[in-house]
């Protein structure tokens, strides 16, 4: 049991042992009661675009532009929140979306809309629409948001194939940086299959990664490729301070495809979950709990029925007190999935993301100083 000046130490060597996430900026903005640029004085994209007399990227990159801006949609949030003395303060947030069906469906990312009471919409013909919230899948910050075009034909962007791309092609992105609304960078993909923290436990999987310029508004906008296909969510951006840098990020297209479709068709994302409530050890933690491991996830509860506990991995079974916190002790702890080295919450979550309610996995644990595993049938949320 810990107790004492050891509880403590161990609870210090936790605090230190959580992740930094350093440099990475979100590419949405909130911008408190300040106003976004008149979008109103930008020209609409011609939908016939005059291409003779162009070299052949300059053609490609207008051909690109008029086609995909007039339906790429510029997001305003309004949001209230409260200071010190409980009065309300308004707040304003902007970001980018694009349609992805004709019934009005736009894909945005999470933090661009998250919180929002209000949500409007404006597309490339400088219509606005007042949207609503249909879901979203937190960890990998993809949002769907509606508008209700009535009787108008919405442009919709095609969605493409983000694991056939090769670094080195070409890349477009169509964004409202600062509240500019339609503008357009071009770059190529740098790297692919980065994986980038985001937050305690959120990240993008398989990052794309961009030159093309991605500042703060570019959130939710399309990464193009020179067909005019959308291969990646543009999400954020690496900065010492907070400006371009030439290294952005954006969501591989295939991973919001599976989302967007579940939110279509049934309003919440089919997330595959291990049933268990466990807590992050770090090499101190794990070495102060007799656990023949750099670290690990603790596991404190499993939930009855659970995959888990169906499985055969256990909980813990005593109270110990580490600072001011209580904790349970004695649970298996989880050092691997699937051959995945498993040391904090953000490895369980990118070892789960891909996996569908369903599927099996091979979980390695440790039960005191015994090494063992189990291969357990994802259960769903």
């Amino acid at each position: 049991m810990l107790q004492g000046k050891g509880a403590g130490h161990v609870l210090r060597r936790l605090a230190l042992g959580l992740a930094l996430v350093l440099g990475a900026y979100w590419a949405g903005s909130r911008w408190g009661q300040r106003q976004p640029v008149d979008v109103e004085a930008v020209p609409a994209a011609s939908s016939e675009p005059r291409t003779a007399g162009l070299l052949g990227d300059e053609a490609v990159n207008v051909k690109i532009y008029s086609q995909a801006a007039p339906a790429v949609a510029s997001i305003i949030t309004r949001t209230v929140e409260y200071d010190v003395f409980m009065d309300p303060v308004p707040g304003e947030g902007q970001g980018s979306g694009f349609v992805i069906d004709p019934r009005g469906y736009i894909l945005t990312n999470y933090h661009v809309v998250q919180g929002a009471q209000t949500i409007s919409v404006i597309l490339g013909d400088r219509r606005h629409y007042t949207a609503k919230y249909i879901g979203a899948d937190e960890r990998n910050d993809v949002a769907l948001i509606k508008i209700d075009p009535k009787d108008r034909k919405l442009p919709v962007l095609q969605m493409g194939d983000s694991d056939a791309l090769q670094v080195g092609q070409r890349v477009l992105a169509i964004g409202n940086p600062f509240g500019f609304q339609s503008t357009l960078t071009t770059g190529v993909v740098s790297a692919l299959g980065r994986t980038v923290q985001t937050g305690q436990a959120t990240f993008i999987d398989g990052a794309i990664q961009t030159d093309a310029s991605i500042n703060h508004g570019n959130s939710g906008g399309p990464l193009l490729d020179t067909h005019g296909l959308v291969i990646g969510i543009n999400s954020a951006l690496y900065s010492t301070s907070g400006s371009a840098a030439g290294i952005g990020f954006a969501i591989p297209i295939d991973t919001a495809k599976s989302i967007a479709h579940d939110l279509i068709t049934e309003g919440r994302v089919h997330r595959a979950i291990l049933g268990i409530q466990a807590l992050e050890l770090n090499s101190a933690a794990a070495e102060a709990l007799d656990v023949p491991a750099d670290g690990g996830m603790l596991i404190e509860q499993v939930t009855d029925g659970g995959p888990a506990e169906k499985a055969g991995l256990h909980g813990g079974n005593r109270i110990a007190i580490a600072g001011m916190s209580r904790i349970l002790i004695g649970g298996d702890v989880i050092v691997g999935i699937d051959d995945h080295p498993i040391l904090s919450q953000l490895d369980m979550n990118i070892a789960l993301n891909k996996k569908r309610p369903g599927d099996k996995v091979k979980v390695e644990f440790y039960r005191e100083q015994k090494k063992m595993s189990a291969e357990v049938l994802l259960g769903g949320n």
